[in-house]
């Protein structure tokens, strides 16, 4: 048998448990469809140049591709978990998963940007419904000995997908498959999703956390309103001419924050489960771990769109090319995402946090020469930002949640988690301003090519050393070690 049912202390039956084949088959199924995810958070960045092409896309609907998607996915984490808890994790992450194929089918068949945004938003939605089933899956239906693999497994998917994107983007635009272009990065999750589908519905067993798991439904809706209202003005105010009404829109967003305060507060205080629990912004670990996640995924989350856009629109490199000067960047973090998730201490995710300041200005001295940098001299540079990225990133919701009360463990994981998602998208509207208001004033100064998009990418690169260098400082109220959180 490939499947055991154990009776729990109290004589009712546990959860089937998966073994051998079976376990195998449904590991690789919820792997690969993470896999799907983390790749499309990534692919567009080296596609980028070839879609504003074809589809005539300015620059604000450039950072909407790359935003809308990582602000949909980390606005559904939350609520995509307690969905699953509620009705059932398999079912969730199939439907999740038939969502994100047909949505995939929606962006490759998108006859302009505004119907790519919002299939990729759909994509992003869809994430979010999925992903937050793989852990629930995995901790439910493996055995503890099986269930430490597949988290190893895991680790290595995010590591893979992390080269894979940049490197399969370069290779699909290129190769040009069937005529379809760029939008081939999107069809090839289609046949993958139908395999999934199939194979998940067959042997995918179902758990679901019992008794009532309530869905916070109106503390979700004010906190992606927050979202929005700051994220609308800020991608879309430079092409509005910056109207009053847009700064109407960006100072909503902190009412809406007030609201969604005060919902959670009083949700609290009748027994309910809120999205974020606001006694947890006084612990001094968790505000400062907020803090710490928003200026580095901020600094993280515009990096490769805009480094993209200078390789192959400034310095006229194919979309392979770019893939291969980026591949080094994902070495890096690979190299060190094991000792970075093996001591997980503060000190590693302070180092990791300077190292990639100290890349960026490395590389801000390389471009800002002026002249065309070499494979090697800007390889050099973005295999150190990856070094230091795998110091952090893998551990820092750990280290953070080492300072947490242990009851409030599972909430303040999946919000930092989400802001993460909220500071990627942050960054790229931010960042992107800076970026494409520099290089329209450079343009109507009759600069061009690897000038103009060269000064432009200077532009961003001391910004995010600044981001870098704050997050570092805030990891000091970070607790030394990840470890069991307080009770």
């Amino acid at each position: 048998m490939t499947t055991s049912t154990r009776p729990q202390s109290g004589g009712a039956a546990a959860p089937a448990l998966l073994y051998g084949r079976i376990a195998f088959v449904v590991l690789a199924v919820i792997l690969i469809a993470d896999f799907m995810e983390l790749l499309d958070a990534t692919i567009v960045s080296v596609a980028a140049p070839a879609i504003a092409e074809e589809l005539n896309a300015g620059e604000s609907a450039l950072q909407w591709m790359m935003a809308g998607y990582t602000l949909a996915a980390g606005a559904g984490l939350i609520t995509g978990g307690r969905i699953g808890d509620q009705f059932g994790r398999r079912r969730v992450f199939l439907l999740g998963l038939a969502a994100f194929m047909l949505a995939s089918a929606g962006c490759g068949l998108a006859p302009n940007s505004g119907v790519l945004i919002g299939m990729r938003i759909a994509q992003g939605l869809a994430a979010g419904l999925m992903i937050p089933q793989v852990f629930g899956i995995i901790r439910a239906s493996f055995e503890p000995g099986v269930r430490a693999k597949a988290f190893g497994a895991y680790g290595a998917v995010l590591g893979v997908a992390s080269v894979a994107g940049p490197l399969l983007g370069g290779l699909l635009v290129e190769a040009d498959l069937f005529g379809l272009g760029w939008r081939a990065i999107f069809w090839v999750n289609v046949p993958i999703a139908i395999i999934g589908l199939i194979v998940g519905a067959r042997y995918m067993p179902e758990s679901r956390v019992p008794g009532n798991t309530r869905l916070d439904l109106p503390g979700a809706v004010l906190a992606s309103a927050a979202v929005v209202l700051l994220l609308l003005p800020l991608m879309q105010g430079r092409d509005w001419g910056w109207p009053w009404w847009s700064f109407l829109i960006l100072a909503l967003s902190v009412p809406a924050v007030a609201l969604f305060l005060v919902r959670e507060r009083r949700l609290v205080a009748r027994g309910g489960q809120p999205i974020l629990d606001p006694a947890l912004l006084r612990v001094r670990a968790f505000a400062g771990g907020l803090s710490a996640s928003l200026l580095f995924f901020g600094a993280l989350g515009s990096f490769f769109l805009l480094l993209s856009l200078y390789l192959q629109l400034g310095t006229g490199r194919s979309a392979l090319d770019t893939g291969l000067v980026i591949l080094p960047y994902a070495i890096g973090s690979i190299i060190t995402s094991g000792i970075g998730v093996q001591f997980a201490h503060r000190a590693l995710l302070v180092s990791g946090a300077l190292v990639l300041a100290a890349s960026q200005i490395a590389l801000l001295l390389i471009v800002r020469d002026g002249a065309e940098p070499t494979y090697w001299a800007l390889a050099a540079p973005l295999f150190v930002g990856g070094l230091g990225l795998g110091l952090t990133a893998p551990s820092l919701v750990n280290v953070v949640l080492a300072g947490v009360p242990a009851k409030d463990a599972g909430a303040a994981g999946g919000v930092l988690t989400t802001v993460g998602q909220v500071g990627n998208a942050l960054g790229v509207a931010v960042l992107g301003v800076v970026f494409f208001t520099r290089l329209e004033n450079l343009s109507a100064d009759g600069a061009t090519g690897l000038v103009a998009y060269g000064e432009a990418f200077t532009a961003i690169l001391p910004w995010q050393v600044a981001c870098y260098l704050a997050a570092a400082a805030l990891m000091f109220l970070l607790p030394k070690r990840a470890g069991a959180a307080h009770t």
